[in-house]
Protein backbone atom coordinates (compact mmCIF):
# COMPACT_ATOMS: atom_id res chain seq x y z
CA UNK A 1 0.00 0.00 0.00
CA UNK A 2 2.85 2.34 0.92
CA UNK A 3 4.57 1.48 -2.37
CA UNK A 4 1.45 2.43 -4.31
CA UNK A 5 1.30 5.76 -2.49
CA UNK A 6 4.96 6.46 -3.28
CA UNK A 7 4.41 5.67 -6.95
CA UNK A 8 1.27 7.81 -7.04
CA UNK A 9 3.17 10.77 -5.59
CA UNK A 10 6.25 10.24 -7.76
CA UNK A 11 4.44 10.15 -11.10
CA UNK A 12 3.17 13.76 -10.92
CA UNK A 13 6.63 14.91 -9.84
CA UNK A 14 8.23 13.11 -12.79
CA UNK A 15 5.68 14.63 -15.13
CA UNK A 16 6.40 18.08 -13.70
CA UNK A 17 10.14 17.54 -14.15
CA UNK A 18 9.65 16.44 -17.75
CA UNK A 19 7.46 19.46 -18.48
CA UNK A 20 10.04 21.77 -16.92
CA UNK A 21 12.85 20.20 -18.95
CA UNK A 22 10.87 20.54 -22.15
CA UNK A 23 10.04 24.18 -21.45
CA UNK A 24 13.41 25.29 -22.82
CA UNK A 25 13.91 29.03 -23.12
CA UNK A 26 14.11 29.64 -26.85
CA UNK A 27 14.21 33.42 -26.64
CA UNK A 28 17.00 35.18 -28.50
CA UNK A 29 20.49 34.37 -27.25
CA UNK A 30 22.41 34.88 -30.51
CA UNK A 31 22.41 37.59 -33.15
CA UNK A 32 24.51 39.35 -35.75
CA UNK A 33 24.73 43.07 -35.00
CA UNK A 34 22.61 45.16 -37.34
CA UNK A 35 25.24 47.90 -37.20
CA UNK A 36 28.88 48.09 -36.22
CA UNK A 37 30.63 50.73 -34.16
CA UNK A 38 30.82 53.00 -37.18
CA UNK A 39 34.53 53.26 -36.54
CA UNK A 40 35.81 50.18 -38.33
CA UNK A 41 37.61 47.69 -36.12
CA UNK A 42 37.69 50.08 -33.18
CA UNK A 43 34.91 48.67 -31.02
CA UNK A 44 36.19 50.14 -27.77
CA UNK A 45 37.90 46.85 -26.91
CA UNK A 46 36.02 43.83 -25.64
CA UNK A 47 34.14 45.93 -23.10
CA UNK A 48 32.91 48.29 -25.79
CA UNK A 49 31.85 45.40 -28.02
CA UNK A 50 29.96 43.74 -25.18
CA UNK A 51 28.20 47.01 -24.40
CA UNK A 52 27.22 47.36 -28.07
CA UNK A 53 25.66 43.88 -27.94
CA UNK A 54 23.72 44.76 -24.80
CA UNK A 55 22.49 48.05 -26.23
CA UNK A 56 21.22 46.46 -29.44
CA UNK A 57 19.57 43.58 -27.58
CA UNK A 58 17.79 45.92 -25.18
CA UNK A 59 16.59 48.13 -28.04
CA UNK A 60 15.15 44.99 -29.65
CA UNK A 61 13.22 44.16 -26.47
CA UNK A 62 15.54 41.55 -25.00
CA UNK A 63 16.29 41.92 -21.30
CA UNK A 64 17.64 39.95 -18.39
CA UNK A 65 20.58 38.40 -20.26
CA UNK A 66 24.32 38.95 -20.13
CA UNK A 67 25.55 39.61 -23.68
CA UNK A 68 29.10 39.10 -24.92
CA UNK A 69 30.69 39.66 -28.30
CA UNK A 70 32.19 36.69 -30.12
CA UNK A 71 35.70 38.13 -30.33
CA UNK A 72 39.20 36.94 -29.46
CA UNK A 73 42.26 38.99 -28.54
CA UNK A 74 46.03 38.69 -29.01
CA UNK A 75 48.77 39.14 -26.40
CA UNK A 76 52.57 39.20 -26.52
CA UNK A 77 54.18 35.97 -25.39
CA UNK A 78 50.95 34.08 -24.73
CA UNK A 79 47.52 33.37 -26.14
CA UNK A 80 44.93 36.04 -25.64
CA UNK A 81 41.28 35.71 -24.67
CA UNK A 82 39.39 33.16 -26.77
CA UNK A 83 35.96 33.98 -28.18
CA UNK A 84 34.61 30.54 -27.24
CA UNK A 85 35.50 31.11 -23.58
CA UNK A 86 33.41 34.28 -23.39
CA UNK A 87 29.97 33.15 -24.51
CA UNK A 88 28.76 30.57 -22.01
CA UNK A 89 27.87 26.96 -22.75
CA UNK A 90 24.65 27.22 -24.78
CA UNK A 91 22.16 26.46 -26.10
CA UNK A 92 21.73 29.53 -28.31
CA UNK A 93 18.72 30.61 -30.36
CA UNK A 94 18.26 33.37 -32.90
CA UNK A 95 15.54 36.04 -32.80
CA UNK A 96 13.11 33.67 -34.52
CA UNK A 97 13.59 30.99 -31.86
CA UNK A 98 15.61 28.75 -34.17
CA UNK A 99 18.36 26.69 -32.52
CA UNK A 100 21.85 27.81 -33.57
CA UNK A 101 23.80 25.30 -31.48
CA UNK A 102 23.22 23.28 -28.33
CA UNK A 103 26.72 23.63 -26.92
CA UNK A 104 30.24 24.82 -27.70
CA UNK A 105 31.25 21.67 -29.56
CA UNK A 106 28.26 21.85 -31.87
CA UNK A 107 28.79 25.57 -32.37
CA UNK A 108 32.33 25.04 -33.61
CA UNK A 109 31.86 21.78 -35.49
CA UNK A 110 28.38 21.96 -37.03
CA UNK A 111 26.45 25.12 -36.18
CA UNK A 112 23.15 26.11 -37.73
CA UNK A 113 24.54 29.42 -38.96
CA UNK A 114 23.52 30.35 -42.50
CA UNK A 115 22.13 33.44 -44.18
CA UNK A 116 18.59 32.41 -43.19
CA UNK A 117 19.49 31.83 -39.52
CA UNK A 118 22.24 34.41 -38.94
CA UNK A 119 19.68 37.09 -38.14
CA UNK A 120 20.23 40.45 -36.51
CA UNK A 121 18.76 41.41 -33.13
CA UNK A 122 15.45 42.45 -34.72
CA UNK A 123 15.09 39.18 -36.60
CA UNK A 124 16.09 40.63 -39.96
CA UNK A 125 18.27 38.97 -42.58
CA UNK A 126 21.80 40.33 -42.89
CA UNK A 127 23.08 41.00 -46.40
CA UNK A 128 25.33 38.29 -47.78
CA UNK A 129 27.15 37.40 -50.94
CA UNK A 130 25.16 38.56 -53.97
CA UNK A 131 23.39 41.33 -52.05
CA UNK A 132 24.21 45.01 -52.43
CA UNK A 133 26.00 45.91 -50.35
CA UNK A 134 27.51 42.63 -49.19
CA UNK A 135 27.92 42.71 -45.40
CA UNK A 136 28.74 39.10 -44.62
CA UNK A 137 32.19 39.76 -43.09
CA UNK A 138 31.81 39.40 -39.32
CA UNK A 139 34.68 40.44 -37.06
CA UNK A 140 35.96 37.57 -34.91
CA UNK A 141 39.75 37.67 -34.57
CA UNK A 142 39.65 33.95 -33.89
CA UNK A 143 40.68 30.60 -35.29
CA UNK A 144 38.06 28.13 -36.53
CA UNK A 145 37.82 26.35 -33.18
CA UNK A 146 36.99 29.61 -31.46
CA UNK A 147 40.35 30.02 -29.76
CA UNK A 148 42.73 32.96 -29.85
CA UNK A 149 45.75 32.90 -32.14
CA UNK A 150 49.04 31.48 -30.86
CA UNK A 151 51.63 34.10 -29.86
CA UNK A 152 53.92 33.14 -32.79
CA UNK A 153 51.37 34.74 -35.15
CA UNK A 154 52.94 38.18 -35.34
CA UNK A 155 50.41 39.71 -37.71
CA UNK A 156 47.51 41.64 -36.25
CA UNK A 157 44.31 39.61 -36.46
CA UNK A 158 42.21 41.61 -34.01
CA UNK A 159 42.55 45.26 -35.08
CA UNK A 160 44.82 45.84 -32.09
CA UNK A 161 42.40 44.08 -29.79
CA UNK A 162 39.46 45.99 -31.24
CA UNK A 163 40.90 49.46 -30.72
CA UNK A 164 42.19 50.28 -34.23
CA UNK A 165 40.30 51.99 -37.01
CA UNK A 166 43.33 52.25 -39.27
CA UNK A 167 46.37 50.00 -39.29
CA UNK A 168 46.14 46.25 -38.78
CA UNK A 169 43.79 43.52 -39.83
CA UNK A 170 41.10 41.28 -38.41
CA UNK A 171 40.02 37.72 -39.03
CA UNK A 172 36.42 37.62 -40.20
CA UNK A 173 33.81 34.91 -40.69
CA UNK A 174 30.85 34.69 -43.07
CA UNK A 175 27.37 34.22 -41.64
CA UNK A 176 26.12 33.14 -45.10
CA UNK A 177 28.91 30.52 -45.42
CA UNK A 178 29.97 31.76 -48.88
CA UNK A 179 33.20 33.24 -50.18
CA UNK A 180 36.78 33.29 -48.98
CA UNK A 181 37.45 29.87 -50.49
CA UNK A 182 35.74 28.12 -47.57
CA UNK A 183 32.46 27.99 -45.66
CA UNK A 184 33.71 29.16 -42.27
CA UNK A 185 31.33 31.24 -40.18
CA UNK A 186 34.11 32.49 -37.90
CA UNK A 187 37.45 32.34 -39.77
CA UNK A 188 36.96 32.81 -43.51
CA UNK A 189 39.80 35.28 -44.24
CA UNK A 190 41.51 38.42 -42.98
CA UNK A 191 40.43 41.98 -43.68
CA UNK A 192 42.44 44.45 -45.75
CA UNK A 193 42.63 46.84 -42.84
CA UNK A 194 40.75 48.11 -39.83
CA UNK A 195 39.16 51.29 -41.16
CA UNK A 196 35.49 51.32 -42.02
CA UNK A 197 36.47 51.70 -45.69
CA UNK A 198 38.84 48.73 -45.57
CA UNK A 199 36.25 46.50 -43.94
CA UNK A 200 33.70 47.50 -46.56
CA UNK A 201 36.08 46.59 -49.39
CA UNK A 202 36.24 42.96 -48.29
CA UNK A 203 32.47 42.63 -47.94
CA UNK A 204 31.75 43.86 -44.47
CA UNK A 205 30.57 46.74 -42.34
CA UNK A 206 32.25 46.08 -39.00
CA UNK A 207 29.48 43.73 -37.85
CA UNK A 208 30.06 40.96 -35.32
CA UNK A 209 28.15 38.28 -33.42
CA UNK A 210 26.66 38.48 -29.95
CA UNK A 211 25.84 35.57 -27.63
CA UNK A 212 24.01 35.48 -24.32
CA UNK A 213 26.12 33.70 -21.72
CA UNK A 214 23.26 31.63 -20.27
Amino acid sequence: MKLLKIVAVSLPLLAFGAATASAQDTSMSFFVTSIGSGNGGDLGGLAGADAHCATLAEAAGSSGKSWTAYLSTQEDGKRGTSARDRIGSGPWYNAAGVLIASNLDELHLSPNITKSTGLDEAGNLVNGRGDKPNRHDLLTGTMMDGTAYFPNVEEDRTCSNWTSSGEGSATVGHHDRHGGGNTSWNAAHNSRGCSQEALTKTGGAGLFMCFAAN
